[in-house]
């Protein structure tokens, strides 16, 4: 697992509402954005919406955004439709199309901005029971990560953990920082 001074940074996040998801990617992309910095985001089409929404309702524009493609927005299940073969990510096709993606973008960038990616790829194959998948997918990202440099927001539903508990660990060892599931009030974060 890298150091939190590599210049990748592969954060989980666990949430239990929408909103909280929201409210958590919204953050994490707008100061990107803000600071000029590329921005990716892979989600559903309503987790999609509901981030956009959160961005518009921090002040950015949205359609500026992706007009001037410093916001790009993939859908997930297409996305993910790419490289999965036999019920498994298969590591030339995630590279392929996931991986040129990303490395365009940080490379179009280097030097003057870091690439911050949202991803909830991994929560769809976890919901649907495919946690070896969405194990080898979280070490994919690791490798492109150490490869191209670039940040970036994994998303599972807490809904997923109410009976396997014991399944968080396997998740958290592949990020470099946990988020808490429940937001935590602006004057109780850690600067």
């Amino acid at each position: 697992m890298p150091h939190t001074s590599d210049p990748h940074r592969h954060a989980v996040k666990f949430y239990d509402t929408d909103a909280s998801l929201f409210r958590t990617v919204g953050e994490f992309l707008s100061q990107g954005l803000v600071d000029g910095h590329p921005c990716i985001v892979v989600a559903t089409d309503d987790h999609a919406i509901g981030v956009l929404d959160d961005l518009s309702g921090r002040m950015i524009d949205v359609a500026r955004a992706t007009g001037h493609g410093q916001l790009l927005v993939l859908s997930a299940e297409e996305t993910l439709a790419t490289f999965m073969r036999d019920g498994r990510p298969d590591e030339e096709l995630f590279h392929r199309h996931v991986g040129e993606t990303v490395t365009g973008i940080v490379r179009a960038h280097e030097g003057r901005a870091t690439v911050r990616a949202f991803g909830e790829m991994v929560d769809l194959l976890w919901k649907q029971g495919s946690h070896d998948a969405a194990i080898r997918l979280e070490v994919l990202w690791n490798q492109l990560a150490a490869r191209v440099g670039f940040s970036l927001l994994c998303a599972y539903s807490m809904r997923s953990f109410y009976e396997r508990a014991e399944l968080v660990e396997r998740i958290c060892a592949h990020h470099t920082h946990v988020m808490p599931p429940f937001d935590v009030p602006d004057g109780a974060r850690r600067h």
